[in-house]
């Protein structure tokens, strides 16, 4: 295998060169509505109704892996919610999903109107990454303006603004429906909108009504009712509405554009006013990024196909931290096998060599990648649990090998395990490979709480009481025989491919989605 300077340098210039994602992730054509920072304010936070954003980045496998179902929502909430989706690795867009909170792809926020406009209602979606989930969890924060009317309060309703239109839907739900809801917002003001179910007989009868579900237009005044004959569809129901009135906008209208002023006489104030306003933009920017705390940021990724997700980006070794060695039985004990330990990715390694005193290809691989990993998350900031290497010669290492029924014939391979002893989980990586993007998926999928998890062993957790206190060895002072030589990473022309243990289980947008709720 040949190490030399130019090989390291091809490499990196390689894996630096700048993103090929400029226009985000959904077409043009696409259902998904795509906006940037600065129309958020009035196309989500101001609108009348409740949206669903997706904050993400071009290059994210889970993003892509998100994508279909999201498409296949957001067809079935049309005319109901909004579903748009806003590009996080644009550089114009970084300080805004900063100031929201961003700080991993794809995070999904549900938005709703509050009491009063332009301060809306915000909320993580929790859910299942598939498009039913996704549907019902919109529909269920819709805002319900309907009224519901009985017998008893028929002739009150009736007689309340008698002048005022009004509809009726004859239902026999006993819960008012996505669609029914939307269409109070679209004429909010304008009509008001009601429900009755079909066990009000009165009601019925006053209106002559023999089958549900129908929807009644009562114009207002001495004029007679309407009977709309039409499908219980939102789009066909607005426009038999909109013979009183047209439905309300749903956010308010984009400003006017204010003709640009005549250029001064003098050059020289021209030029300086120009200087002031690119000043004032790049003042304002900095403003903006300083408010956001640290907003989140992607790593520069690698040239690749639409279809191929950017590897993490390996720098040079130097450049890279040190993923701690775990040496002793106690340290793995005190650090993660505890019943207060969280979240901890182990590295269990193989033997290092005896005649080169390194550790095996696959070996320096997965550590060079858990190293990128953790310094990504390091630079923007944002909270990671531990990584941590452990030597073949930790006591513990084949203990906990054949507890997890990795096999005793497995100690020259490098295994990669995530473990919680205080919620009592293990996963095990099973990916084609150690490189980056694979390794990054599984860390994600870990992070987000997705896939199959598998049940602690209760022999490995040990009281922390009973685990002595012992310093960690930092990897500088006897790593040595663990060195990461990244030359021998970055030599060959390997593909990379990201398959994890859970990928089937995120694969959205199988199941069909009703086009809009039943009435």
């Amino acid at each position: 295998m040949v190490h030399t300077a130019a090989l390291v340098a091809a490499a990196a210039s390689l894996l630096f060169t700048p993103s090929v994602y400029a226009d985000g992730m959904y077409a043009k054509n696409s259902p998904v509505l795509q906006i940037n920072g600065m129309e958020y304010d009035r196309l989500i936070a101001k609108s009348n109704y409740t949206s669903i954003v997706e904050f993400y980045a071009p290059w994210c496998g889970h993003c892509k892996n998100l994508k279909p179902a999201y498409e296949s929502a957001a067809k079935s909430l049309a005319g109901l919610a909004k579903v748009a989706a806003i590009n996080c690795d644009d550089e114009f867009n970084k300080p805004f999903c900063g100031t929201m909170g961003i700080q991993g792809f794809p995070t999904l926020k549900i938005i709703r109107p509050g009491k009063k406009q332009g301060r809306p209602i915000i909320e993580d979606y929790q859910g299942q990454r598939a498009a039913k989930p996704i549907v019902d969890a919109v529909k269920e924060k819709i805002p319900n303006h309907v009224k519901r009317v009985t017998d008893k309060g028929l002739e009150e309703w009736l007689q309340e603004g008698n002048e005022t239109a009004k509809a009726v839907l004859f239902s026999d739900k006993g819960v008012t429906s996505a669609t029914l809801r939307a269409l109070a917002i679209d004429f909010a003001g304008t009509i008001n909108i009601a429900q009755i179910r079909n066990k009000e007989k009165a009601a019925m009868e006053l209106f002559g009504i023999s089958s549900v579900p129908t929807l009644v237009l009562l114009p207002g005044g001495d004029k007679d009712s309407i009977v709309y004959s039409g499908e219980m569809k939102k789009e066909t129901m607005s426009a038999f509405l909109s013979q009183i009135a047209p439905p309300n906008p749903d956010c308010p209208p984009e400003k006017e554009k204010k003709p640009a002023k005549k250029p001064s006489a003098s050059k020289k104030d021209s030029k300086k006013s120009s200087s002031d306003s690119e000043s004032a933009k790049a003042s304002a920017t900095a403003i903006a990024v300083e408010d956001a705390g640290q907003p989140t940021e992607s790593p520069d990724p690698n040239v690749v196909t639409d279809d191929t997700p950017p590897p993490v980006i390996i720098p040079e070794a130097e450049k890279l931290p040190s993923i701690p060695l775990l040496e002793s039985a106690e340290s793995i004990q005190k650090d993660c096998l505890s019943p207060k330990s969280k979240t901890c990715i182990l590295a269990l390694l193989p033997p290092a060599s005896n005649d080169a005193a390194v550790l095996q290809d696959s070996a320096t691989t997965a550590l060079a990648s858990l190293s990128a990993i953790h310094k990504k998350h390091d630079e923007r900031h944002a909270h990671l649990f531990p990584f941590y290497g452990v030597p073949a010669s930790n006591p513990l290492a084949a203990t906990i090998r054949s507890a997890l029924g990795l096999g005793a014939d497995t100690d020259a391979d490098v295994e990669l395990i995530a473990t919680n002893a205080k919620r009592g989980w293990w996963k095990r990586y099973q990916g084609a490979g150690f490189e980056g993007v694979a390794v990054e998926d599984w860390v994600d999928a870990i992070r987000m709480g997705d896939g199959k998890k598998e049940k602690l062993p209760e022999s490995l957790i040990v009281d922390a009481e009973e685990v002595k206190e012992e310093k960690v060895v930092e990897p500088e002072q006897e790593q040595e025989p663990f060195k990461i030589e990244i030359e021998e990473i970055l030599d060959g022309e390997e593909e990379v491919v990201a398959e994890t243990e859970d990928k089937a289980e995120e694969k959205v947008g199988e199941k069909e989605v009703p086009e809009h709720g039943e009435l």
